[in-house]
């Protein structure tokens, strides 16, 4: 087991790696979220849709 100052070290070497994103590069992903969101959103109201309207139809016919 390495002893803490060696520790510490290792942990702001390894922490000085990271490389944070830009401004712009966090908008356009936040962006792409929420388009993503959205259509998955769209998807499953028109697939709800088309279940909901078949099982009335089935239910129509049998009830």
């Amino acid at each position: 087991m390495a002893n803490p100052f060696q520790f510490i070290q290792q942990t702001r070497a390894e922490i000085a790696k990271i490389v944070w994103p830009t401004r712009r590069e966090v908008m356009l992903t936040t962006v792409m979220v929420f388009i993503m969101a959205t259509l998955t959103a769209i998807f499953f109201a028109l697939v709800d849709l088309g279940i909901r309207g078949g099982l009335r139809g089935v239910l129509s016919i049998f009830g």
